[in-house]
Parts: C-alpha cells; sequence; structure tokens
C-alpha cells in the first residue's frame, strides 16, 4: 500500500486551533441538584466542544498544508506546494505543543464514549509528534520507494485535475513554485548530511534515473513530449476553450518546465549525487546518531504494541514454519514431486505463471485484477454491513516510477467522491507479477482490503476527520493482509496455485518481521536480507531485492502487516469463543471498520465492547 506522507500526519493533528467559544453553563446552586437530563446536556455540551476543536484543528492543519488539499480534492491553495523548511518544522513543534494544552483542558469525564476515544487518540498523536521531533532527521527523504522528486509528478499527474482555465494556470504556478520547494529538499539533505544519515549507495540510482526521466523529451529535448508536458497537454485539450487558449495555456506550461522544472530537476541530481559521493554500504538504522532507541521507537509508533525487536523476530520465524507446512499440503494436493524448496523454484520460473512482457500481457493482466474484484464485490453482503460509496478502479503504475515502484499499493478517494480510489500494480516487469499472487494481491489492495478499509472511513459519520484520515499502519495494512485471507473463507481460491499464491504472500510478510528485525536491530547487511528470502519465498529475485531496499529505506514499517493481521485474528478468534452462535463476522467487520483507523490497544477495547453488548 501507499505510504502515509508526513505532511498528511501533520495535517491531521499538527495545526493551529480556530479557538473555541466558551460555551456558559450555569452551575448548580446548593438548592437546586442537577436532574439526569441536566447531567446529559452539561455532557453533550462538552462533547460537542471537544469535537469542534478536533474539527478546527483537522482543518487549519489541511489549510497549512497545499499538498493534502490535493489529496483530499480541495482546490484552495492548488498553485503551491508544502513548506518544507526547518523554520516549519520548528513552527509545527510549537503548534503540536499548543494544541496539546487546548486538548488536555477538555474534561474527559463529561464526554461521550465516542469522543473520548477520540480525546485519548488525539493526545497519543500530538504526544508522539511531540516526542518523536528529536528523530525528524532520522530517515532517507529521497529514496527508490518515495520522495519529493517523484511525488511532485504523481500529484500533478494523479491529483492536479484541470477542468478549468484556473485549474490550468495553478498547475503552471506548481510547476515554477518547484524551484523553491526543491530548494527546502536539498538543504533537509544537506543537514542529514552533517549528522551521519546518508543512504546506502544502493539507493541514490534510482533517485537520480526517475528524477532524469522527469526532464526527457519536448520542450526538454527533441522527440515525444515528457511525463508532464503530456499530462498538461492531455487535460488542456478536454477543456471547453478556445484552441488559441489552450495553445497559450500550453506553451506557457513549456515554458516552466524548462526554466523551472529542467533546472530544479538538474539542481537536485547534483546535490544527490555529491551526498552519493559520501554513502557507504551500511544498511541499518543502527548506524544512525542513537540508532537503537530510534528504532525501538519506531516499531513501537507502527505496530502499537510494546513488542521488541527479539519478540518480533521470533513471531516471525514461527509464522514462516507455519506457513511453510501449509504449502507443503498444497503441494501434494497438486502433486508436485520434490522438497518445497524445489516447488518454489517451479513457481518461480513456470511460464504458465506469467504473462508476456507486452502490452498485451500487461493489458490482460488489469482486465483479470478488475474481473476479480468485480467478482469480490457481489459477494460483499456475506461479509459487511456498510460498502463504500467511491468506486475504485485498477491502474499500472505511470511509466516514469514503476522501475522503483513497489509492486502494488492503494491511492484513497478524493473526500468528496469524486475521484476513485485505485488500486495502482506495477507491471514494469511482468515476470515479477505471477499470475497466482493476482488474486490475494487484488484483494489486499482493492476489495476487501484497503478500499473498504479507507474509503468507508472517508465517509463516516459523527467521527472527527482526523479520525477518518488519520494512518496506524498496524490497523491499516493487518486489515489489507486479512483481506487476503478473508476471500478463502467464503470459498474462493479455487485455484490451488491461487491459494497458493495466498500464502505466499502471507508468507513474505512473516519474513518481512525476520528481515526488518534482522537489518536494523541485528546488522544484517542487504545480501543477507535476500538471501532469506530467496531461501524461504517463492517470490522471483527482484521481488526479494526490491523488499529488503525498502525495509533498509523504512525502518519498522514491513512489520506493521502481520503483526496487525495477527490481531485482528486473535479478536475475532475471542469474539466468536465468547458470542457462540451469537457471533455474527457481518457485526464483527462493522466494529473493526465503523470507527476509523486505530491503534490496536483501542481496537481491542471495541471488540471486547461489541462482544459485551451482545452476551
Amino acid at each position: 500500500m501507499k505510504k502515509t506522507s508526513k505532511f498528511i500526519l501533520a495535517a491531521s493533528v499538527s495545526a493551529v486551533l480556530v479557538a473555541c467559544g466558551e460555551q456558559s453553563t450555569t452551575a448548580p446552586t446548593a438548592e437546586t441538584k442537577p436532574t439526569a437530563a441536566d447531567t446529559q446536556q452539561v455532557a453533550q455540551t462538552e462533547s460537542e466542544k471537544a469535537n469542534q476543536l478536533f474539527e478546527d484543528m483537522f482543518n487549519e492543519g489541511v489549510s497549512r498544508s497545499p499538498m493534502f488539499q490535493s489529496y483530499l480534492g480541495i482546490k484552495t491553495n492548488q498553485d503551491k506546494w508544502d513548506d518544507m523548511s526547518e523554520a516549519r518544522a520548528l513552527e509545527n513543534l510549537q503548534l503540536t505543543k499548543d494544541n496539546l494544552a487546548k486538548i488536555n483542558a477538555i474534561d474527559a469525564s463529561k464526554l461521550d464514549p465516542q469522543t473520548k476515544v477520540s480525546l485519548d487518540l488525539a493526545k497519543q498523536q500530538l504526544n508522539n509528534e511531540i516526542a518523536d521531533f528529536k528523530w525528524r532527521m532520522h530517515n532517507y527523504p529521497l529514496n527508490q520507494m518515495f520522495g519529493i522528486h517523484s511525488q511532485v509528478p504523481s500529484m500533478l499527474i494523479n491529483q492536479h485535475r484541470i477542468a478549468d482555465s484556473k485549474d490550468a494556470e495553478d498547475y503552471i504556478a506548481r510547476l515554477v513554485a518547484i524551484a523553491p520547494l526543491f530548494d527546502q529538499v536539498i538543504e533537509g539533505l544537506n543537514a542529514r548530511a552533517e549528522q551521519g544519515i546518508i543512504a546506502p549507495k544502493f539507493v541514490y540510482p534510482y533517485v537520480i534515473e526517475d528524477s532524469q526521466n522527469l526532464i526527457k523529451g519536448a520542450p526538454f529535448s527533441e522527440g515525444e513530449s515528457s511525463t508532464l508536458l503530456t499530462d498538461f497537454t492531455t487535460k488542456v485539450a478536454g477543456l471547453e476553450i478556445e484552441d488559441r487558449e489552450k495553445e497559450a495555456l500550453i506553451s506557457k506550461a513549456s515554458e516552466a518546465l524548462k526554466s523551472s522544472v529542467k533546472p530544479s530537476y538538474e539542481k537536485l541530481i547534483a546535490a544527490v549525487t555529491a551526498i552519493a559521493a559520501k554513502a557507504n554500504d551500511i544498511d541499518g538504522a543502527y548506524k544512525f546518531p542513537d540508532g537503537k532507541a530510534f528504532y525501538n521507537n519506531a516499531l513501537a509508533r507502527t505496530t502499537t504494541t510494546d513488542l521488541t525487536a527479539d519478540e518480533i523476530h521470533k513471531i516471525g520465524l514461527s509464522e514462516v514454519a507455519r506457513i511453510h507446512d501449509e504449502m507443503r499440503v498444497i503441494m501434494k494436493k497438486v502433486g508436485f514431486e520434490g522438497d518445497l524448496k524445489a516447488f518454489f523454484e517451479f513457481m518461480r520460473h513456470d511460464p504458465q505463471f506469467y504473462y508476456e512482457e507486452s502490452a498485451e500481457g500487461k493489458e490482460r493482466y488489469l482486465t483479470e485484477a478488475t474481473a476479480l474484484i468485480d467478482n469480490m464485490k457481489t459477494r460483499l453482503d456475506e461479509l459487511f454491513i456498510v460498502k463504500p460509496k467511491a468506486d475504485m478502479v485498477v491502474k499500472a503504475v505511470e511509466a516514469f516510477r514503476e522501475k522503483s515502484a513497489g509492486k502494488a499499493f492503494y491511492q484513497s478517494p478524493s473526500m468528496d467522491g469524486t475521484r476513485p480510489g485505485i488500486y495502482y500494480a506495477n507491471l514494469y516487469r511482468m515476470s515479477d507479477m505471477p499470475s497466482y499472487q493476482m488474486e490475494a494481491l487484488a484483494y489486499h489492495e482493492g476489495i476487501p482490503g484497503h478500499h473498504m478499509q479507507l474509503a468507508i472511513a472517508q465517509e463516516l459519520q459523527g467521527i472527527p476527520k482526523f479520525r477518518k484520515f488519520g494512518r496506524f499502519t498496524a490497523y491499516t495494512e493487518g486489515w489489507g493482509l486479512y483481506s487476503e485471507l478473508l476471500p478463502k473463507e467464503i470459498g474462493l481460491y479455487s485455484d490451488p496455485y491461487s491459494d497458493f499464491g495466498r500464502l505466499a504472500m502471507e508468507l513474505w510478510r512473516a519474513c518481512r518481521l525476520v528481515v526488518d528485525t534482522g537489518i536494523h536491530s541485528m546488522k544484517w547487511d542487504r545480501q543477507q536480507g535476500i538471501d532469506y528470502y530467496a531461501e524461504n519465498t517463492p517470490n522471483p529475485i527482484p521481488d526479494a531485492v526490491k523488499m529488503v531496499e525498502r525495509h533498509i529505506v523504512m525502518p519498522s514499517q514491513a512489520t506493521a502487516y502481520k503483526i496487525g493481521m495477527l490481531k485482528i485474528l486473535e479478536l475475532r478468534a475471542k469474539a466468536k469463543t465468547e458470542l457462540g452462535t451469537k457471533f455474527d463476522i457481518r457485526d464483527f467487520h462493522e466494529v473493526v471498520l465503523k470507527n476509523g483507523p486505530v491503534s490496536l490497544s483501542v481496537l481491542s477495547q471495541y471488540i471486547d465492547e461489541y462482544i459485551a453488548s451482545k452476551q
């Protein structure tokens, strides 16, 4: 799934609060004790005040992030980018502290249960942001997975819609504004380098190549139009305006591409090249200043548990062994003669599982993935009460970033639902996308996975926006992985090879627990991680390389999937045991999804309340 950008989190909880008007209440005298109705009115008033505070917090945060506005489908500041300077970071820290003070002033004893949860989550997130400020440099802002070099074109292409001339002018203004934005990013890279926080050598060629791809073609050189000019021209062509106005807009965009975009990317490439000269091959976060403490904190934030690196490593090893045993059952079912390692080799290389490396092969993959999701839509009533209103589509990752992007990811719909959710499949190399994994991948990224979860969250009524758009990775990715298993329980994965693909993907996430902790806590190098995946999974070697490189640039993130799934399954088993015939899978899923993203501890609390309500 697509990663959560820092600015999205900041927009949710780190913002200036618009002062809430105090609502006066009359204190009871000695002669007049409050009635039950009076007490309820006080509770409603305090809850209303709290929810207004949450709303103000979110809205002010959105107003401070033009990029988050674009993700939400808001056009207010679509001619601007976010401020990524250190001065802005310090300003945000103070605002976060101010927010926390206002949150702490709320009387929790007077809140209704749902608002009390919102208050607890807001406090937790604000306290975490303040505590984590000291780690703000402990990351690689540009890497093969994400970064402003790829985020800028991706946002322009996928979020910046052009419905009129004003939208087109704003697009051009953003092209011009890339120059100061990239200057801020370069300052941040250099500040990290001064602290010794430099990505391993392998990262830089990806960043440089992706950046170079954006300044190839017209208007930069002869030949076909560049990625951004093609996007802008296509969008403007659909406007109902005079041709001469279209030509004028395209001319202005071409000039902005030449005068701002090209020199900005060239400057970024030069800065990245200079830092790359200082890079080494040490891969783990342990190399950072106070790296052990940073990684332990990252694990706590990602999993929302107090599990240690050693405990997570052991859980991974145990799950790998269990899944291997289930795979051996399927191996016998299909009549394969040989051991599990030989079966892995067969699954890696047999041509029946791979589509052609051609436009036709890619189109076939997209068509079949869409059909799987469409079929799943017809089965949703068996598993869910509420379904998302927003539509979703399947797309291939764009050419400019497909070489470095992940295998697959999901992008949420716009807040108003007019832009659908998108399941992106990376079809750069069809040999990396075996057909036997297609089913599980579609369920994870699309339906009943991230689209069900995130689109429903955005459409919820009665909870504040910071919760609708918040991200708890263990909850979000735990649901995605759980959603791969769920269709099997209603009779899908009828092909044993597809069921093997489901297990292969679960195995992949179990291996992540082992490798992430291995690299960042146990000082494994890149090759050790690659070898572990190669020995223990059927995935192609390029998959292993990409995954290990992802571990390296995103410490702890990959541990969320299996830890989250295990918690959801644990809670489901508890509900089934305690409720017996009263258990309904649709009710269980309603509880999991109807409150938006939450920490695993809060999810456990919700399930306990659900169980008690049914008994």
